[in-house]
């Protein structure tokens, strides 16, 4: 999938311009509580066991303070609450438009 055209952060707000002219606008909070990281989601070992997901929690409060480019396939969100392992994939950040 090729990457947005442009990406910013406006506010507390990330928006992203693809290619295709669409955008999206996601909200600090929303993105927050979407993370895809192991932590937020959870992840199994090599013997099946599940770790991490405490359950989708909200985070009224948080704000988004920076992202970096990973490759051409992803950006990492930093929020002020210090989470930032979450890798946000092109094909992720387009699928979130269901969750909203």
């Amino acid at each position: 999938m090729d990457p947005p055209e442009r990406i910013e952060i406006i506010g507390n707000t990330l928006a992203l311009h693809w290619q295709d002219r669409s955008e999206d606008f996601w909200e600090a909070p929303f993105l927050r509580k979407h993370s895809p990281s192991a932590e937020n989601i959870g992840e199994k070992d090599i013997f099946g066991n599940h770790y991490g997901n405490q359950g989708k929690r909200e985070y009224p409060r948080t704000e988004l303070t920076a992202f970096q480019r990973v490759g051409n396939y992803a950006i990492r969100l930093v929020f002020k609450d210090g989470h930032q392992s979450g890798l946000y994939s092109w094909e992720y950040l387009r699928s979130l438009r269901k969750q909203s």
